[in-house]
């Protein structure tokens, strides 16, 4: 099992805050001899219950390296793959990237972040871990 990341139990409350129940931690995949493990799975009924509910992946990315192009690459890796493979076994459920405010007001708000979210089509949870709060949701 992999280690947690710095801000887990941070985007866990966020989460429930906004609404969320958290299904999965983590919520585990397997391929061929492989285990992946994204790091949340969570659900919830949107207000018409008629729609059915929402189902989520969330990996969560501290990109705490003096090297902010390296921890998109990586964060950008493994959303990737995580993305692949959930299209493949778990279809109804969306991926996203959970980022801390000051990374998404960093680097993933200058151009090269903004051309490869966009570009990529990464969906991304925007967290205050001190107010332990959704900050924002980007489809």
């Amino acid at each position: 099992m992999p280690a947690k990341n710095v801000y887990h139990d941070a985007v866990i409350e966020a989460l429930k805050a906004d609404g969320w129940t958290i299904t999965h931690d983590p919520l585990s995949l397997r391929v061929g001899d492989r285990d992946l493990h994204v790091d949340l799975g969570a659900e919830r009924l949107p207000l018409g219950a008629e729609k059915g509910e929402e189902k989520i992946a969330v990996e969560i990315q501290s990109f705490r390296s003096p090297s902010g192009i390296a921890d998109l690459q990586q964060a950008l890796g493994q959303f990737l793959m995580y993305r692949l493979i959930l299209a493949d076994q778990q279809p109804e459920r969306v991926l996203f990237l959970a980022v801390p405010g000051i990374v998404y007001d960093g680097i993933l708000s200058e151009p090269i972040g903004d051309r490869v979210l966009s570009g990529l089509g990464v969906r991304v949870i925007v967290f205050d871990p001190v107010q332990r709060e959704v900050i924002r949701w980007i489809s």
